[in-house]
């Protein structure tokens, strides 16, 4: 994507759009904040979370999917169907932790994905570290062959911290860019 003018970028339709901060540049801004939000990201060891994406009719649409934090930057591996092509579309998501088993404490990410189509050796880093991840599942390195690479901006994180289930005053602190 071409610059514009600072602070502003084209998105993958020409759009001129407000740019965001990387993974990175959060983790730098608020590296508590971002530490925590990686830690109920990976809770399991692995990235899980659901991603909400925006589907044609402008409507919310929620999928299952595993974020891969690599090099400090937070991407997403995201195979062929309507989740890729609503971030192909349009790249607003909305990126939730899975549910903790001990307490509601949670993760909440907002932002832009943007596809990273032009950057083989970053893609071959990406996918040998959701591998790597993995280890102890039967995954085929082939099988991510048909997979889009995006990598996830930043514009807020919600990290919500409770007592345990059912906390009637959980605490709830927010980074913007």
């Amino acid at each position: 994507m071409a610059a514009t003018q600072p602070g502003l970028t084209l998105d993958r339709r020409g759009a001129t759009v407000l740019a965001m901060p990387a993974w990175s540049e959060f983790c730098a801004a608020s590296p508590r904040l971002a530490a925590r939000a990686q830690e109920l990201l990976y809770q399991f060891g692995v990235g899980l979370g659901f991603l909400g994406t925006v589907d044609p009719s402008g409507g919310p649409r929620v999928h299952p999917l595993c974020p891969i934090i690599c090099d400090g930057e937070l991407y997403l591996l995201v195979v062929p169907g309507p989740k890729c092509r609503d971030l192909a579309r349009d790249g607003r998501f909305a990126l939730h932790s899975f549910p903790c088993a001990d307490d509601e404490d949670a993760a909440y990410l907002t932002g832009r994905a943007v596809a990273v189509d032009d950057q083989a050796e970053l893609r071959t880093t990406v996918e040998q570290q959701f591998l790597a991840e993995r280890s102890a599942f039967p995954i085929a390195p082939e099988s991510l062959a048909d997979q889009v690479l995006f990598r996830l901006e930043v514009e807020r994180c919600l990290v919500t911290t409770t007592t345990g289930h059912g906390d009637p005053a959980p605490h709830h602190e927010v980074w913007r860019a």
